[in-house]
């Protein structure tokens, strides 16, 4: 199977299954004397884990990673670093009822189509469950990228959007209540919705919003390589996600060019941001804010009609534990993947001039 390392200096290669014996991963490139606080890497998991709130699947996982190589006393060694997180909590025999039928939505069909074989079990490789390793090796590029923050929130559920502009936000705050939106007026009303999509075995989708500070001008290369082309790549590869745009977005297409035209400062700076931090594939020191738009989680606890693999029409009800809304445990996610990216264009950067 191709696909499963992302990076090009900075890289991550990761394996595992849904309800295998353990995920894991390498990350390859990383400096050497990097000082890792190794708790930091927990706190992130345990905000992707599941079984964390209310309003997310219950599968019970503590998520707990264990470094097999690459740190030697609390630093960086250059050498891979590899991990491992064990699975404790699979219920494999939740999926037996899709052993030979195809999940509307899901990879089961295409799966099968590619490869004349596939693990059921919680869709295996293409479960959402890989992204644990993804947020281990997100948390480490974030202690490469000394003085970058990276901040990602919960701005819609739903119909329910919140519209204030990020630098009117508190970012931070979103890690007070368990749907990861800053605003708390509006983080209850999607509570609450949430609670009630998941009383009718349904599913919605959402919006996550991130927020790079701090950058330096210079990352990302003019071509094929452009920063927020592959921010746009890494976030595309989350599960679920449908959508990505950066700046202005899909809404500057509305605009005229001297409306959107970002003008300088004698420093250096802008005075508007349309551009969201990246002009010409490269980063501008602004700040680089994107939006990430997550569908409906597709197992839904209801009957639904769908096909068996002899092309036979069959019903079938969802069955296990499944979010009703992916969105706040996906935040960890964006941020771990933008992460990624900057540290590799980071040290791609170092590459370009003496």
């Amino acid at each position: 199977m191709a696909g499963n390392s992302f990076g090009t200096l900075f890289t991550l290669t990761t394996f595992g299954e849904s309800h295998g014996e353990a995920l894991g991963g390498v990350i390859d490139g990383c400096p050497a004397g990097v000082e890792l606080d190794l708790s930091l890497i927990q706190k992130d998991l345990d905000r992707r884990k599941p079984g964390q709130s209310a309003i997310v699947t219950q599968r019970k996982e503590p998520d707990e990673v264990r470094v097999l190589s690459g740190v030697f006393e609390g630093k960086t060694t250059g050498t891979p670093i590899g991990f491992v997180i064990e699975n404790t909590n699979q219920k494999s025999h939740d999926y037996s009822h899709i052993k030979d039928s195809y999940r509307p939505s899901h990879a089961d069909y295409v799966y099968d189509q590619k490869y004349g074989f596939r693990d059921y079990r919680g869709g295996g490789r293409s479960s959402a469950r890989e992204t644990a390793s993804r947020v281990v090796a997100g948390a480490i590029a974030k202690q490469v990228l000394k003085g970058v923050t990276v901040e990602a929130f919960v701005s819609s559920v739903g119909d329910l959007e919140l519209t204030t502009p990020y630098q009117e936000l508190t970012i931070s705050e979103a890690e007070n209540n368990i749907v990861r939106c800053p605003d708390p007026e509006m983080a209850n009303k999607m509570e609450k919705y949430i609670k009630e999509i998941r009383k009718q075995g349904d599913t919605v989708g959402g919006v996550v919003t991130c927020v790079i500070r701090n950058l330096e001008v210079g990352l990302g290369e003019p071509a094929f390589d452009k920063l927020h082309a592959d921010l746009g790549k890494a976030m595309l590869s989350i599960n679920a996600v449908k959508g990505f745009e950066y700046g202005s977005g899909f809404a500057g297409s509305k605009m005229k060019g001297s409306e959107h035209n970002d003008r300088y400062n004698p420093d250096g700076s802008t005075q508007t941001n349309y551009s969201g931090g990246i002009q010409g594939g490269i980063s501008n020191g602004m700040d680089i804010y994107f939006r990430v738009a997550f569908k409906p989680v597709a197992t839904i606890m209801q009957t639904q009609p769908t096909i068996d693999n002899q092309g036979n029409e069959v019903e079938m009800t969802g069955k296990g534990r499944h979010d009703p809304c992916v969105v706040p445990r996906a935040v960890p996610i964006v941020e771990a993947m933008a992460a990624l990216v900057l540290a590799d264009h980071l040290l791609i950067k170092r590459t370009n001039k003496l």
